[in-house]
């Protein structure tokens, strides 16, 4: 883990992409993720200044102290103040986010099924625009309420194909295929084949109605 550390310290410019990727797993908002970012940008260490980060940034004084708070409660980052010539400074560390980030890469190499932050990643190049909180939490409820991370990626296609983005019509389809007893890539496609075959289709792509086929 120590080398993966190390990596990430030395190319700062590789861990935007992976909080991009994983910030929703890690508990971070998008208001947390724009202070991190910006601190990296400054170093691995940065002094606890909340009125220059707000000058910099933009933003409140009290609003980015709140942040700052919320991610050191959240152990993303440390503060710790360090005394040099009889003199005490405040420091921001980055350190808990980088440990963080490498826990993630390490279960990513020894798991390789799709992970929440997976299914968010690829919701979002597929709708084309970034998902909110509420619709993360929606697609959190469906893996939770038992349905597999395979057969959403199916629904997700179905509704694509049919041109439609939005997570209710989803929802309907996954529903849908649980009254139908549908749990797998393999089910779907041997209900599509038996449709085909009442049908008569010769073609190759065709439209079905999975909520009103009946």
């Amino acid at each position: 883990m120590n080398e993966i550390e190390n990596i990430l310290k030395e190319k700062p410019i590789v861990l935007p992409r992976y909080l991009f990727n994983y910030y929703l797993r890690l508990g971070i908002t998008p208001e947390e993720l724009i202070i991190l970012i910006f601190i990296m940008d400054k170093g691995n260490k940065v002094i606890y200044n909340p009125l220059e980060l707000s000058e910099e940034l933009g933003m409140d004084k009290f609003k980015v102290m709140e942040l700052l708070n919320s991610l050191n409660e959240k152990k993303i980052i440390s503060i710790t103040v360090e005394k040099e010539n009889n003199k005490s400074e405040e420091y921001i560390s980055l350190e808990l986010l980088y440990k963080k980030i490498a826990n993630i890469l390490i279960d990513k190499k020894e798991d390789k099924t799709l992970d929440n932050s997976d299914i968010f990643s690829i919701f979002e190049k597929e709708f084309g625009r970034t998902i909110s909180s509420m619709e993360c939490q929606i697609i959190k409820g469906w893996i939770d309420d038992g349905f597999s991370h395979e057969l959403i990626m199916e629904a997700l296609k179905e509704a694509i194909y049919n041109g439609v983005t939005s997570l209710r019509y989803i929802e309907k389809i996954l529903y849908e295929w649980r009254k139908k007893g549908y749990k797998n890539k393999k089910d779907i496609q041997e209900a599509k084949e038996k449709y085909r075959e009442s049908k008569k289709e010769t073609k190759d792509y065709f439209f079905y109605d999975w909520i009103n086929d009946d």
